[in-house]
């Protein structure tokens, strides 16, 4: 991953280059690619039945069973502990990788796989601790890129000592990281002092804005740990998240996150076995890898330029990819030539890649970065839940424990209903909308931040908080 962009004379930026260079050391895994094939390979010689239905599962239940916690811990220890662990788990798989050689020690691997998952959100928030809250859309706009590369000549075993050599290297860059001052929920600007330096660089944080003012008089029982709990600012936007889910738009696509990752996710999980058994002695996987992740770049480029208007259309627009992704499954989990599957998994990633942004854009923009955290994890967290019931019931071996094509029919069926479900709302969206021509339409909206000043939306307390 790198993250290079408007570094040009601040203070900030040695922290933030800094920065970028350890998540690209982090992420550069070669054998990432070839994990699957490894553990199919005579050196570890697990079964294809054991993968699937045994060692891949746990890496979505540990995800669930951490991602709450981390997402906690991230904020209260501020980012950089968290970093940490995530490179700790790096080097574990890594180890357990090249040295396991039991069905228990790769599942324990795929355990610190869901964690080192948990913590990418340390890593995604980190950046914005590290500069003023003007300074947040400048550095938001970095850029994602991956390097995977497919190297018939190098055996398995050599590609994952290459990935222990950067993850380690990685590890060690954890430590050397600068500690934020502040985070989102826990760590807020303490006092003055701190507050000024924010304050030059740009606006005051939305948290301080949310928190009620010390100086204000309270009614009633002002000592009272009840009141006090109450007026909190996660309780407020505890309950600021019940009126999300009453705006029509952010509901659309809070559901798209839910359910879209989940399938998303468990293609990307098992496509590997896919791959082996369509063709068992393909050495291509990490070209395939980088030629997706290419693609998906530049789908989510395009997203940026896209005009609709998302109040009328974007139902539409959601079931017409998600239609596209159902038929892309069907003929992946079905066709028995290669080139075809790993056609259908770059498109299949690409069309998801570009609603990612609109996604993004959608939620955040109408909420406080706060609230917005809070929203991304909760959706999230109901994704990973969602996938591990679909892994307990279809994937577990104490489950429906289905070979890898009828997982994969299992997720077109999936796709076809949300597409149903996407393109029945539309129509219901489309044609409320045409009924009622005498009221005001919006303007086509571009795919851009909004502005920083805009209006603020009153919280479920009745204080008030930047939309």
């Amino acid at each position: 991953v790198i993250c290079f962009r408007f570094l040009i004379n601040e203070s900030w930026k040695w922290a933030v280059i800094f920065l970028c260079f350890y998540g690209f050391m982090s992420s550069m895994k070669p054998g990432e690619s070839f994990m699957t094939p490894y553990l199919l390979s005579p050196e570890k010689n697990f079964t294809k039945q054991q993968v699937t239905n045994e060692i891949i599962p746990v890496l979505t239940y540990s995800y669930m069973a951490v991602l709450v916690p981390i997402f906690l811990l991230t904020d209260l220890l501020r980012y950089k502990p968290v970093l940490i662990v995530q490179g700790l788990s790096h080097l574990i798989i890594w180890l357990i990788l090249l040295l396991g050689t039991s069905l228990l020690q790769m599942q324990l691997m795929e355990f610190f796989f869901g964690i080192s998952m948990a913590c990418r959100v340390a890593y995604s928030s980190y950046i914005f601790s590290l500069v003023s809250p003007g300074l947040y859309q400048r550095v938001a706009g970095y850029s994602r890129t991956s390097l995977c590369v497919s190297l018939g000549n190098i055996s398995y075993y050599m590609l994952n000592l290459i990935s222990l050599g950067f993850v380690s290297f990685g590890m060690l860059l954890s430590f050397c990281l600068p500690w934020p001052k502040r985070s989102l929920f826990f760590n807020p600007l303490r006092n003055r002092k701190e507050r000024e330096p924010a304050a030059s660089g740009g606006t005051k944080s939305e948290l301080d804005k949310m928190k009620p003012k010390e100086s204000e008089p309270s009614s009633g029982a002002p000592t009272c740990s009840t009141s006090r709990w109450k007026d909190s600012v996660f309780v407020q936007m505890l309950l600021e998240v019940g009126n999300v889910v009453r705006r029509p738009n952010l509901r659309l696509w809070s559901i798209w996150w839910i359910f879209n990752s989940t399938g998303y996710y468990l293609v990307l999980f098992y496509v590997h076995i896919l791959w082996n058994t369509v063709y068992p002695d393909t050495v291509n996987n990490g070209g395939v890898e980088a030629a997706s992740t290419l693609l998906s770049a530049m789908m989510s480029f395009l997203a940026g330029y896209v005009k609709v208007r998302w109040n009328i259309f974007s139902e539409l627009l959601i079931g017409v990819i998600t239609a596209l992704q159902g038929g892309l499954l069907l003929i992946m989990g079905t066709t028995n030539n290669i080139w075809v599957c790993y056609l259908t998994y770059v498109l299949f990633r690409g069309f998801y890649q570009f609603l990612v942004p609109i996604a993004t854009f959608q939620i955040a923009s109408s909420l406080t970065r706060e609230l917005c955290a809070l929203m991304f994890g909760i959706n999230t967290f109901l994704g990973t839940i969602l996938k591990s019931i679909f892994n307990l019931i279809f994937s577990d071996k104490r489950g429906l424990a289905l070979d890898v094509h009828s997982q994969f029919r299992v997720y077109f069926i999936y796709f076809a209903l949300l597409t149903a479900a996407y393109l029945i709302g539309a129509a219901v969206v489309i044609i409320r909308h045409y009924r009622n021509q005498s009221t005001d339409e919006a303007p086509p909206t571009e795919l851009s931040p909004v502005e920083v000043n805009s209006e603020a939306e009153p919280l479920a307390n009745g204080k008030s908080a930047k939309a």
